[in-house]
């Protein structure tokens, strides 16, 4: 585990960083020798001549002995499936909770947020490319057991673990095995999503989790296979599970001009929402910034944002929010009944929360939320 100097270190440099989003992975240090990150993985199906079929994302990649999948990530071993990335952590730090965004839980707090390498995607707009394009040997790395993270939080008294930075589902055993010690230690976990991921893995890990951002990237077939390279079926899939589950669910959309920003594709997402997942699950429209593969994009405009929450609201949605604008009034929770702001905020930073017991402390209408 690393000291609490060093921790302290990261976490200062984690919040001086937090506009540009940088991650301070070079300052985790390349410890254990014997390969404790090489795991026995869960959900595959084995096939003749070794041949193994993987079974955790809707990719379903089959791959030959000494192979990898498309995550990079999870190797045939002469017919043994292994993940490479057991507790092997690219970045450690503390991240306020809106960072995520989370706006619905845990108000004020911070998230001991960590990541692996790999995604089982390849989005033109990542901002984390750096880890999520990247092999498990190209990058520095700290290993830490379920039970060190878990004590770590604890250690710190930060109350939540966060999956984040790269896409979760691929280090999905590890998610598992630390949310477990976790939930009986009072600590709450949360995953940072692109929702790409089989049914049976996702109901495992809903077991375990508390909360759930999901990055929906557009209501586009098109847009999923040129701009992501992946499905949108199966992630509206993952949304509706999710919410059957009770676990709890925010969405972000983030806008990317002359790509996902056409009122009607916004108005069949949203439509899509209050149908399928009803009018209370947030939905946090975010600010494209050229990055990546799409630096040739100019950054999305306020209109654009701003218009995108009208389509929400006229839709019903009961909480929209505008992201990658701080100080942008559409920041802030309203209460639905009585429009009294209940939560006021300024980026990532808590002005004013009036919540009393989780309800409008005005006309006692209940926020839904973890708020406790």
């Amino acid at each position: 585990m690393i000291s609490r100097r060093e921790f302290c270190e990261l976490s200062i440099k984690c919040l001086a960083g937090l506009a540009s989003s940088r991650i301070f992975i070079n300052q985790l240090k390349a410890v254990d020798q014997n390969y404790p990150y090489i795991r026995d993985a869960r959900y595959f199906k084995s096939l003749d001549n070794k041949n193994i079929q993987c079974k955790l994302c809707p990719r379903n990649c089959v791959v030959t002995p000494i192979q990898r999948g498309y995550c990079g990530v999870r190797e045939n071993q002469n017919g043994d499936y292994k993940t490479l990335i057991y507790g092997r952590l690219t970045a450690i730090n503390n991240d306020p909770i809106e960072k995520k965004p989370l706006f619905h839980f845990l108000p004020g707090s911070t998230a001991l947020s960590v990541s692996t390498s790999g995604c089982n995607v390849k989005c033109k707009f990542c901002q984390n490319w750096n880890l999520a394009q990247s092999k498990p040997e190209d990058l520095n790395f700290n290993y830490l057991s379920p039970e060190q993270l878990v004590a770590m939080a604890k250690q710190y008294s930060i109350p939540t673990i966060a999956y984040t930075y790269n896409e979760p589902t691929i280090f999905t055993e590890y998610i598992i095995d630390t949310a477990t010690i976790g939930k009986d230690q009072g600590i709450r976990n949360v995953n940072i999503s692109n929702g790409y991921i089989h049914k049976t893995p996702l109901r495992d890990l809903c077991k375990v989790l508390d909360a759930i951002k999901i990055d929906f990237k557009a209501y586009s077939e098109d847009f999923y296979r040129n701009i992501v390279a992946g499905s949108m079926i199966p992630v509206l899939d993952t949304m509706v599970e999710i919410k059957s589950q009770g676990v709890w669910l925010e969405m972000v959309n983030l806008i990317v001009p002359t790509l996902n920003d056409n009122p009607s594709g916004l108005e069949q997402m949203c439509r899509w929402i209050t149908t399928n997942l009803g009018t209370d699950v947030p939905i946090h429209f975010t600010r494209f910034h050229p990055q990546y593969l799409l630096k040739n994009l100019p950054p999305t405009p306020i209109k654009t944002l701003n218009t995108a929450y009208q389509i929400a609201k006229d839709a019903g949605i009961n909480y929209v929010y505008i992201g990658n604008v701080p100080g942008h009034i559409h920041e802030k929770t309203v209460c639905p009944t009585c429009n009294s702001d209940v939560i006021i905020r300024n980026g990532y930073h808590i002005v004013k929360n009036t919540l009393k017991n989780g309800k409008c402390p005005d006309c006692s209408t209940p926020i839904p939320g973890i708020w406790s």
